[in-house]
């Protein structure tokens, strides 16, 4: 993790979307929950880099286990003055009243706390329809969206309009993404991404925190990761 935000830091960004996910081997949900010291203690040793929102994946803990580490994540989050906190919705096909239950307890916590729950928008999840994303947020008082327009451009969607979500967006990470499979992540202006656009419909919804470039590195990527990223940081930087 230490490495990875110094990376982050040398391509001049002065912000990160921090992940925690169960999965991973940077900062884990659990770790944060057995020891908030700990996880102070490795983020200090980090790059100075202020997290804009943190990015949770609880893996396939039970519900009481996802309670007590989404507390000590809100405890973390308001050390670090981070606001936003971004988890997946259910599986597609999850009964909705389960899944207002299921957001409402943990959306009130961070309302309480002075947080904003937000689901990522993905085309595995409840969220892949953007009415069913909207309606979520209006069910759950305090519950926000993370848009990430890709997943609307591959997803069960395939490019429609997606604008009903404007509104509740709390969150925005952006890559440039194609419509044929396999173009999830492609070179930036060689997609169907229409970074303009969003931007205005952004504004005109109040939007006021960050664009995160997500531009995902992995051994196997058809093109040289770095140079994407500079090149979408400079064109969001010439649209704000």
């Amino acid at each position: 993790m230490e490495s990875a935000i110094r990376h982050i830091a040398d391509l001049e960004f002065r912000k990160i979307d921090l992940a925690l996910f169960e999965t991973e081997n940077h900062l884990r949900p659990s770790a944060v929950a057995e020891s908030l010291d700990a996880s102070m203690g490795r983020l200090r040793d980090a790059p100075s880099m202020t997290p804009s929102a943190y990015g949770i994946d609880f893996g396939d803990a039970e519900p009481a286990v996802v309670r007590k580490r989404f507390e000590a994540i809100c405890r973390l989050a308001k050390i670090q003055t981070v606001a936003v906190l971004t988890i997946p919705a259910s599986p597609i096909g999850t009964p909705f009243d389960d899944e207002v239950k299921r957001l409402a307890g943990l959306a009130g916590h961070a309302s309480r706390e002075g947080l904003v729950l937000t689901l990522m928008t993905d085309s595995k999840t409840m969220t892949s329809d953007p009415s069913l994303a909207a309606a979520l947020c209006k069910a759950v008082p305090g519950l926000g969206l993370t848009l990430d327009p890709s997943h609307y451009i591959q997803g069960p969607l395939a490019g429609g309009n997606y604008d009903e979500v404007f509104p509740f967006v709390q969150n925005v990470l952006l890559r440039d993404t194609g419509r044929k499979p396999g173009e999830f992540q492609v070179k930036v202006g060689q997609g169907e991404i229409e970074y303009g656009r969003i931007v205005n419909l952004l504004e005109r919804n109040g939007y006021d925190r960050a664009l995160t470039v997500s531009i995902l590195d992995s051994l196997d990527s058809p093109f040289e990761v770095e140079v994407e990223v500079r090149k979408l940081k400079l064109l969001l930087e010439s649209l704000i």
